[in-house]
């Protein structure tokens, strides 16, 4: 009878950590008078938390919070709202590192309170009362839908953001008291004993940056996440983690799977997730992130390791979507593809010439494999040519301006148009199929202009088209941990309402 007891329990507690949840545990903490409860919803991935208690103030808490056990550098994103108006103006949902399950512990905490107010808020030592405004930084009545909470050794830094808006830094502050493992999650406080609050989360990430030095060689690759999101509501779904290097997804025809790379092959997946599969590349086997589809949904092109060549030997090949031997298209190295012309008889790519040691934009007939040069750069790069839908345009990356910004040319090569001025490093422009969109990958920290680095903050941006023009202004639709390998190809579902990226999750 204990045996059966103890199967059945732990069936229970398997089935209580529902996939892709990051917060394994959940707790009121200080002993609330009304208990509050967390509903994790696995097919969106989202939390519901309900939260009482009469604060998180003074010198002890009371509040509901789920979480996991963390340690060195980390961060959590999420977007959060109130479930309802209703309750006091003072009650709090956010995110919030702690020293311990105490109701006295030491913590940090970003915070969105009823009234709108938005602020960093910490306990600097276990037992210490917290006051207003000695405990506060940067106190904004701003009503936030995002924000995120970074540690970095002793640092602890806030970032915020209204829907569409870049994260922008709200306040930090030095703990060096915090232990280096805590506890680390999302919290529900009603700011009344007696009645509860509903806070939502959702787009949840836990993400583990590395330091600006990390070395891939020595250390390997960071944890991958194969994510799909809903431009429109920018609500994401993750559905397939490894703790190994994979990367740039395209959605396949059918829209029911994706095409990704990994361990230099090519894999499809159910966009539901479940076991990839490998598709049958032939003698291909050391495929990297630049691969596609054609418009006519028949033909897939792939850049494959040639072993012996110049800079690695990337040269570009096109097969039969369902699979085959590859026929090859561009005798010379480097060579990375990067689009298909609407008439399925071109592609367009980035590759090295001659002594010229600039990557230029090129296109190549796929039976004949003649090439025709479409930029002439050499000191600054251009990488990730794609046609429109309608062939009017390539648009592609160039650094031409001082920092790497999204630009468009005539098939031709001619009348090149810079489109997007900001402070941003933006990479890999990639046209819905109804030619009413541009998303692209803006890295959001100091880089090289012509360098996309793995392992750094970045963000997802849309920008509206109208016959061909920027209709509107940039928008942020995700924000992520991640870089090269991200959105390195086009990666719009079929019926331009949903994209696949890859983020990183990291590691200890």
């Amino acid at each position: 009878m204990k045996l059966t007891i103890t199967l059945l329990f732990l069936t229970f507690m398997t089935q209580a950590q529902p996939k892709f949840n990051p917060f394994p545990f959940t707790k009121d903490i200080g002993n609330p008078k009304t208990k509050g409860k967390t509903a994790f919803n696995p097919k969106t991935q989202s939390f519901l938390l309900e939260g009482a208690g009469y604060n998180i103030w003074f010198e002890r808490d009371e509040f509901h919070y789920a979480y996991d056990t963390l340690s060195g550098n980390f961060m959590i994103t999420t977007h959060l709202s109130f479930d309802s108006e209703a309750g006091n103006p003072h009650k709090k949902i956010g995110i919030m590192f702690r020293a311990s399950e105490e109701e006295n512990a030491q913590h940090v905490s970003a915070v969105l309170h009823g009234d709108g107010l938005t602020l960093l808020q910490t306990r600097r030592l276990k037992g210490a009362f917290m006051r207003n405004p000695e405990d506060e930084i940067a106190a904004i009545k701003s009503h936030f839908n995002i924000i995120q909470l970074e540690r970095v050794g002793a640092r602890f830094i806030m970032r915020a953001a209204h829907k569409g808006e870049p994260l922008q830094e709200i306040a930090r502050m030095q703990l060096p008291d915090m232990p280096k493992k805590m506890l680390a999650g999302i919290f529900a406080c009603s700011h009344d004993a007696d009645s509860k609050i509903k806070g939502k989360f959702w787009n949840v990430r836990v993400e583990k940056p590395v330091a600006s030095d990390y070395d891939i060689q020595e250390n390997g690759y960071l944890g991958c996440r194969l994510e799909t999101m809903n431009v429109f509501t920018a609500e994401r779904k993750i559905i397939y983690e490894k703790d190994e290097r994979f990367e740039a997804p395209n959605w396949m025809p059918d829209g029911k799977k994706l095409l990704f790379n990994m361990d230099g092959g090519l894999y499809t997946i159910p966009i539901e997730g479940g076991n990839p599969e490998k598709l049958n590349t032939g003698f291909a086997n050391r495929n990297n992130n630049d691969h596609g589809i054609s418009f006519n949904g028949k033909m897939l092109a792939i850049s494959h390791h040639r072993e012996g060549l110049r800079e690695g030997g990337s040269t570009i090949y096109v097969l039969p979507l369902k699979g085959g031997e590859p026929k090859l298209v561009t005798e010379e190295t480097p060579s990375y593809w990067h689009g298909w012309a609407p008439n399925n008889k071109e592609v367009v790519f980035v590759a090295k010439r001659g002594e010229n040691p600039t990557f230029n934009l090129y296109k190549a007939n796929i039976n004949t494999g003649k090439e025709t040069q479409l930029t002439f750069n050499n000191s600054t790069h251009v990488d990730g040519p794609e046609y429109s839908p309608d062939g009017k345009y390539i648009y592609y990356n160039g650094s031409q301006s001082g920092t790497m910004q999204l630009w468009r040319m005539k098939p031709n090569g001619s009348d090149k148009e810079q489109l997007t001025f900001d402070q941003y490093n933006n990479w890999f422009p990639h046209i819905s199929p109804d030619g009413n969109w541009i998303a692209y990958l803006a890295f959001t920290e100091p880089i090289n202009p012509d360098a996309h680095p793995s392992y750094k903050r970045v963000e997802l941006k849309l920008i509206p088209l109208k016959n061909g023009d920027i209709a509107g202004t940039p928008k942020t639709i995700a924000y992520l941990y991640g870089g090269q390998g991200t959105i390195n190809v086009p990666s719009w579902s079929p019926d331009s309402k949903q994209i696949a990226f890859v983020s990183n999750a990291g590691r200890e």
